[in-house]
């Protein structure tokens, strides 16, 4: 009878003792502690330095947490997608983000492939606008053949030969707007030699002449829109006697062009007032 009891009693201890041991070896879980930025910059290095240069907003508005809900294995995709904040607007709802805004730690460094269009039309819509109403070689271009860069304004002559050597690509935005380059529109002071890199042998008989219209600018009478042609009267009316007109219907065939205006005589001209015949000298010739 006292070994039963002997027996009972140590198998009590030792079940007491394994108990104790168990309970040691195996605590109660822990209370979950929050993750903050300075745990994620332990192990994750690049993306915090990134924001803190060109964060934008991902810096001074959210937090690692913002985006990241949980870090796996406890949550099995942390990765978020941009519309879970960006909502609202066209542009948001383009897929394919990282196409453009390669870096979401650094969204506002774009960096843009040749192809791109549709995306910079969410928020660029009058380029567009013009592209399809004066339809140029330009307008079956995609926007960041030019546009390479994001904000880029690029000059004329990145593609293109200015008309003359002593043209600066500054001044190809006076006659021509990119996105709509054949519809040609100067303002009244443009000098006239921007007019004879086009228009050279125009320019030469004007520079030559001895008339009044040495002095008068190209855009003077070539105002309304470019390559129209005036008529003389627009500026001098019908300064001859209604017989000499009747005759001689066409200011030309007596003044040639008004580039190159012919001269006349004195007594040449008493003649024809007085109704005497008048041969008219020939083009390019100056009696």
């Amino acid at each position: 009878m006292k070994k039963l009891v002997s027996w009972i009693t140590m198998s009590a201890a030792v079940t007491v003792l394994t108990a104790a041991i168990a309970l040691a070896a195996d605590p109660a879980p822990a209370a979950k502690v929050a993750l903050g930025n300075t745990d994620c910059v332990k192990c994750h290095a690049a993306p915090p330095a990134d924001i803190a240069a060109n964060g934008a907003a991902h810096k001074s508005s959210v937090s690692c947490q913002d985006c990241h809900a949980g870090h796996r294995p406890m949550v099995k995709n942390n990765i978020p997608q941009c519309g879970q904040c960006h909502t609202g607007k066209p542009h948001y709802n383009l897929s394919a983000c990282l196409r453009c805004h390669n870096n979401p730690h650094t969204p506002k460094i774009i960096k843009l492939a040749t192809n791109i269009t549709d995306e910079c039309l969410t928020c660029h819509t009058q380029q567009i606008v013009k592209l399809k109403q004066v339809k140029s070689k330009h307008t079956s271009l995609a926007c960041s053949f030019c546009h390479n860069v994001h904000g880029k304004i690029p000059q004329c002559t990145q593609c293109h030969k200015p008309h003359s050597a002593d043209m600066t690509a500054a001044e190809c935005k006076r006659c021509h707007q990119a996105h709509m380059p054949t519809a040609v529109t100067y303002a009244s002071d443009t000098p006239n030699k921007m007019c004879a890199s086009c228009h050279k042998k125009a320019f030469e008989l004007h520079s030559k002449t001895e008339t009044k219209h040495k002095a008068v600018a190209c855009v003077t009478c070539h105002k309304e829109k470019h390559k129209m042609v005036p008529t003389c009267q627009s500026c001098h009316g019908s300064p001859h006697p209604a017989g000499m007109l009747a005759r001689f219907q066409k200011c030309g065939d007596c003044h040639n062009t008004a580039h190159d205006l012919n001269r006349w005589d004195a007594s040449v001209l008493k003649g024809a007032d007085k109704g005497e015949p008048v041969t008219p000298p020939k083009k390019g010739k100056k009696k």
